[in-house]
């Protein structure tokens, strides 16, 4: 009893710092999703915890020309709605001004009188009446400030000008044409590596092993440039598929290699001797009990090799160009954006159409990936 109560406390601050975690991740992507889902004004107005509630947002817009008067009881008027062509949306008036500083100077249905004569009377649903007692002359229209309420709503309008654009289909195509051979390149090349590293007697074995580890820290930008070199030099690898494979794998080799042969190692030495005794060469022991033993440790590399090469922006832009049908999904989406990549209702439902692939690859694989990782990290030979 007393040993239960003493582990109480640790248990409980386990499961708070389960709860922080998890709450870190969900909050910000369920807000994304929110947002994916909204309105672009009401995105630029209002934060996603607003969206079931009832927005007040200012807004402006110019009455119709001089054009569009007409004369009514020896005066002239110009109607009109304060919606159409204006920034800000649709919704009900709150209050209205003329004044930028007073936007909510008079309620709707009340009459703004100006010094010329003029005056503006402005109803809840928009509608507007200009009144002059003589001809307006000003050609652009009076400007008019005023308050909105706006009810939540939602919208799949961002999605279909994502999925619709022109390019977004063939970059789809294109991000999978790159990244499932560069995943599964990487994972048989690391497996016959990592088999060698553990279990065959080679030379210089152990040196071997510190330059895999020491590999793991080297940034790939240093050799972005030396890499681009060779391939142009080559000529047949630059703006390739194949090329950008290569280079994929490469960069992923070292942390392939590393968590592999950790896990590997740990296997029963037994299981392996038995093998060998019963005259299974290491070909046989590697594709008979290696792979499937080892299946955990492959699937926990092959979510972080999908996820990297799936998101990859840098690598594909210097390996694989920017040519219409050579683009990836990443540098599609991010032409969307526009120069100073304002359109927050493209970014967010941009996120959401990226991240469908790679959930799908995650929860397939996700019971092998907690225990794999874990493998690796605690065994080794």
């Amino acid at each position: 009893m007393l040993q239960r109560i003493r582990l109480e406390p640790s248990r409980f601050a386990l499961h708070l710092a389960v709860l922080i975690i998890v709450a870190m991740w969900t909050l910000p992507t369920a807000g994304l999703l929110v947002s994916s889902l909204r309105d672009k004004n009401l995105i630029a107005t209002s934060g996603w915890w607003t969206a079931l509630t009832t927005t007040v947002r200012s807004a402006q817009t110019r009455t119709k020309e001089a054009s569009a008067q007409v004369e009514q009881d020896g005066k002239f008027v110009i109607s009109g709605n304060l919606f159409e062509g204006a920034e800000g949306g649709t919704g009900t008036v709150t209050a209205f001004g003329t004044k930028v500083a007073k936007p909510d100077e008079f309620a709707p249905g009340a009459t703004a009188a100006y010094d010329d004569g003029r005056s503006l009377t402005v109803n809840a649903d928009g509608a507007y009446t200009y009144t002059s007692p003589v001809k307006f002359e000003d050609g652009r229209g009076q400007r008019v400030f005023f308050m909105t309420s706006v009810p939540p709503a939602f919208t799949t309008e961002n999605y279909a000008n994502v999925l619709f654009s022109q390019g977004i289909g063939r970059a789809f195509v294109n991000s999978l044409t790159v990244t499932i051979p560069a995943t599964i390149i990487p994972i048989l090349i690391a497996a016959f590596a990592a088999y060698a590293l553990a279990w065959m007697k080679i030379p210089a074995r152990g040196f071997m092993i510190s330059v895999v580890v020491g590999l793991l820290v080297v940034p790939l930008q240093m050799s972005l440039i030396p890499l681009l070199k060779l391939y142009n030099a080559t000529g047949f690898l630059s703006k390739t598929y194949l090329g950008i494979w290569l280079a994929h794998t490469g960069f992923g080799l070292p942390f392939a290699i590393y968590l592999l042969r950790s896990y590997i190692a740990g296997l029963p030495r037994d299981l392996i001797e038995s093998a060998q005794v019963d005259g299974a060469n290491d070909f046989k022991i590697f594709r008979r009990i290696i792979l499937p033993l080892s299946f955990p440790a492959l699937a926990s590399f092959a979510i972080f090799q999908f996820l990297w090469v799936w998101n990859d922006l840098l690598v594909a832009i210097v390996f694989l160009g920017t040519e219409p049908d050579k683009t990836v999904l990443t540098y599609q989406l991010n032409s969307l954006l526009g120069s100073r990549g304002g359109n927050w209702e493209i970014l967010t439902a941009s996120a959401f159409i990226t991240i469908i692939v790679p959930l799908i690859v995650f929860f397939s694989l996700q019971r092998y990936f907690v225990r794999g990782l874990l493998a690796g990290s605690v065994k080794g030979g």
